[in-house]
């Protein structure tokens, strides 16, 4: 059973036992969440598709960790004007296990 779902603006295709990054989710680690944003579900044949979301459906999921990803440069110039500016970027991140996907 796999199923797309929506957290932190993003859509991800999971199935139970992925581990997946998504943006940073308020909760402690080794906690256990359920996610009700639900856009479709795939079970064998049969398709569910919502509009926009599945009512019944939510899919559960462990938290593993937290952290940030590598850092991104930001780099901007305009030429012959004697301007440059160099800044980074870390985006915080959340690690969850998909657990089980119930419809």
């Amino acid at each position: 059973m796999q199923a797309v779902i929506k957290t932190g603006g993003k859509q991800y295709k999971v199935a139970p036992g992925e581990i997946i990054k998504v943006e940073r989710l308020d909760a402690e680690p080794g906690s256990e969440l359920e996610l009700s944003e639900v856009l479709m579900v795939i079970d064998g044949e049969s398709i569910s598709v919502g509009q926009p979301t599945l009512e019944n459906a939510s899919v559960k999921v462990k938290l593993l960790e937290h952290g940030k990803a590598k850092k991104v440069v930001v780099f901007k110039k305009k030429r012959r004007k004697g301007y440059k500016v160099k800044r980074g970027h870390r985006q915080h991140y959340s690690t969850i296990e998909i657990q089980e996907v119930a419809v």
